[in-house]
């Protein structure tokens, strides 16, 4: 049997990539509510996971170089006929394509995972190939220490050391290292420029490769070519900084359901969970039906929205408001979304009138009633005189407006919504 062949089937390198399996597996089954039904959640968090497996493969590689030094054999392998590099590849290239393979395999389940439940999007598969590079590359430049260093414990704390740096590089808000880093987290809406993927794995591959060279082979002037295309690379990703990546267009863009009003705009990113949405707003749409002065539309996009727009609650971070492509809590979406209607631009509460806040109480129970009315409801009833003379004056309200007719009530709610921006109390209709 081929030696190459006889390290990769009996050897350590397929338990290193069951290991990258086991590991990659238990840190995505612990934060799938955060990923799974998002492609680019998905992308993000298998990337992320780089601050785990390339330490993890480079505790590996250090362990199989250490190999022949635990069984005392490496003087025996010195007498051998093939070349040093030959040596040390057939021992290390197989655990290094083992760890790739577990990784590859961990990141097809998570895309597996996420395929049911995706929404709108596509596989974002960009950032793939380069961490399968750097964790094939920690492997080679682990097993390059693990031969030099003579101690049981320097997979350890080559492990550890390798967290430790990866994760100074990732928290640090300046300086250029922190684009050299393969572990560097990335958002979901982040997509690197079209080079940045091989940029990165000649970054990564250069060094472990000079390593590789400068330990095995005579001419350790061989070792320069992959260290001036790991220098050029790196010189070009620190160059461009945060040019580097780049919002994702699909995130900007919208897919409207025009036939309510207001209509409902959610990213194109989640464009499936349109109707979902819309089902969770009906019943606030359909008691507005006819009503005047509402804004155009909800709109599912960052930052502020736009004078004759409302801010539809934010479906991302995935994990609160959506959980597998489904809406965690359809009734309290749709009374955030009447929250969006009530905004009265940069006022603070303290400076609105009490009558307008007992208005605003009597619209939120009239289009979707909220626990939390209940609860303050039922304190102030235990309070004292104020209390409870506040409390009969919230209830008188949102009884007359659950009293007025139709067309009246269509009437009111529009002199409301014509005043959603304004501070001033006066502005707003009486109840």
């Amino acid at each position: 049997m081929h030696p190459l062949r006889a390290e990769a089937v009996r050897g350590f390198a397929p338990w290193a990539g069951a290991a990258v399996v086991l590991t990659l597996g238990v840190l995505l089954a612990g934060s799938s509510a955060r990923w799974q039904g998002g492609w680019a959640e998905t992308a993000a968090e298998l990337h992320n996971s780089q601050l785990i497996v390339v330490p993890l493969a480079a505790a590996a590689g250090c362990w199989q170089g250490g190999r022949e030094r635990r069984r005392r054999t490496g003087e025996l392998l010195t007498t051998a006929v093939r070349a040093p590099l030959t040596r040390f590849l057939a021992s290390a290239l197989p655990a290094a394509l083992w760890v790739a393979a577990g990784q590859l395999v961990a990141a097809g389940l998570a895309l597996l995972a996420t395929w049911p439940y995706a929404h709108g999007d596509r596989p974002h598969l960009a950032l793939l190939p380069a961490d399968l590079v750097a964790s094939a590359a920690a492997v080679l430049a682990g097993h390059v220490v693990g031969r030099a260093v003579p101690s049981r414990l320097a997979a350890p704390l080559l492990a550890m050391a390798g967290y430790v740096g990866l994760g100074i590089l990732a928290v640090s808000r300046e300086g250029s290292g922190r684009h050299l880093n393969p572990a560097f987290p990335v958002g979901d809406t982040s997509v690197p420029v079209w080079w940045q993927p091989a940029a990165m794995a000649v970054w990564t591959a250069g060094p472990a490769a000079a390593a590789v060279l400068a330990y095995t082979v005579r001419r350790r002037t061989s070792a320069l070519l992959p260290l001036a295309a790991a220098t050029a690379a790196g010189a070009l990703l620190v160059q461009t900084g945060d040019g580097l990546w780049h919002s994702d267009p699909l995130a900007r863009r919208q897919v409207c359901d025009t036939s309510v009003t207001p209509a409902i705009c959610v990213s194109a990113r989640y464009s499936g969970l349109l109707p979902q949405v819309t089902e969770a707003l009906s019943g606030i749409t359909g008691k507005l039906e006819g009503v005047r002065n509402l804004p155009v539309r909800w709109e599912d996009r960052p930052g502020e929205p736009r004078a004759d727009e409302a801010q539809l609650p934010m479906l991302t971070p995935l994990g609160w408001s959506l959980v597998r492509g489904r809406l965690t809590d359809p009734e309290q979406y749709a009374r955030e979304a009447v929250g969006s209607l009530q905004v009265r631009g940069d006022c603070l509460e303290k400076q609105l009138d009490a009558r307008v806040l007992r208005v605003d109480d009597a619209v939120q129970a009239y289009l979707a009633p909220s626990p939390l009315q209940k609860a303050l409801d039922d304190a102030d009833a235990r309070g004292d005189e104020a209390h409870r003379a506040e409390l009969r004056k919230r209830l008188a309200a949102r009884a007359r407006l659950a009293a007025m007719s139709d067309g009246e009530r269509r009437d009111w709610l529009s002199a409301y919504m014509a005043a959603r921006g304004s501070c001033r109390p006066s502005e707003v209709p009486a109840l």
